[in-house]
């Protein structure tokens, strides 16, 4: 695993520095939704993503949703300005991240970004919770892929303005870890960039499936996949979501939220 290998072998893990910092009062209790890997592909769609968002926002005290990536099964504009629009069911905000399929039209993610400004490398800050999403797409390839230079620049750059005593969260599309297939080639590079910081979670979607790897003190998970279109990676039918919940301690625990479209078994 490279440079992180080296840094678990000297007993350093992203999270370790900071995990006996005090963060009471520093943080506050949150309440979030990770669908992933949405694929929506064409109008008879809406109806199932109509459902979903209804589903995501009926939760008690939800303050906002993530995207993790795959928005659209062929990269299509409508795809985005659908999902972009199902989304303000949840009547909180959407923080969505590209996909590879994202890319299908263009070959990058500029038709994503078009629809999205401001949705590629971002980070944002909620009652004292770090978010940072990176965009870990490198055009439409779907393996053996790498978090390209520019995404690993700003996120330089973005660390230097964190606090890294706060609990963070960080999300993207492409796996960072085993066991879950398709794993970023240099994720040893992205997560050695996080050993100062008090990482809490680390969301991921693309391979459509439920895996979990702990790197000290956080997961790292895929989920399968919310798409009427696509189906799971392992095989399994259920689809659904992530339910986390952040506690004013820096704790989060997430909870796996079932969806059924109604009427389809």
């Amino acid at each position: 695993m490279g440079r992180l290998a080296g840094l678990l072998a000297a007993g350093l893990w992203p999270g370790m520095l900071r995990a006996g910092e005090a963060v009471q009062g520093s943080a506050g209790d949150i309440v979030f939704a990770a669908p992933n890997d949405f694929h929506h592909a064409e109008e008879a769609c809406d109806p199932w993503f109509e459902a979903l968002f209804r589903q995501i926002g009926g939760h008690a005290g939800l303050d906002f949703c993530l995207g993790v990536g795959d928005l659209a099964h062929r990269g299509q504009r409508t795809s985005f300005e659908t999902i972009g629009r199902l989304a303000q069911l949840t009547r909180v905000p959407f923080y969505p991240v590209a996909g590879n399929h994202d890319c299908d039209v263009t070959g990058d993610t500029s038709l994503f970004a078009e629809v999205f400004p401001g949705r590629l490398n971002y980070s944002f800050g909620y009652r004292g919770w770090q978010f940072v999403a990176l965009d870990s797409t490198a055009g439409t390839a779907w393996k053996d892929t790498r978090v390209t230079p520019a995404t690993l620049t700003w996120l330089d750059s973005t660390l230097k303005t964190l606090a890294p005593g706060q609990p963070t969260i960080l999300f993207t599309h492409f796996p960072l870890a085993a066991p879950a297939k398709y794993c970023v080639l240099n994720a040893e590079e992205v997560l050695a960039r996080f050993v100062p910081f008090n990482l809490r979670l680390v969301l991921t979607g693309h391979h459509h499936a439920r895996t979990e790897a702990t790197r000290g003190t956080y997961d790292l998970v895929t989920n399968v996949c919310c798409s009427r279109v696509a189906p799971n990676h392992d095989g399994s039918k259920v689809k659904g979501y992530w339910l986390c919940r952040g506690s004013a301690g820096g704790r989060v625990t997430r909870e796996f939220v079932p969806f059924a479209f109604p009427g389809v078994s």
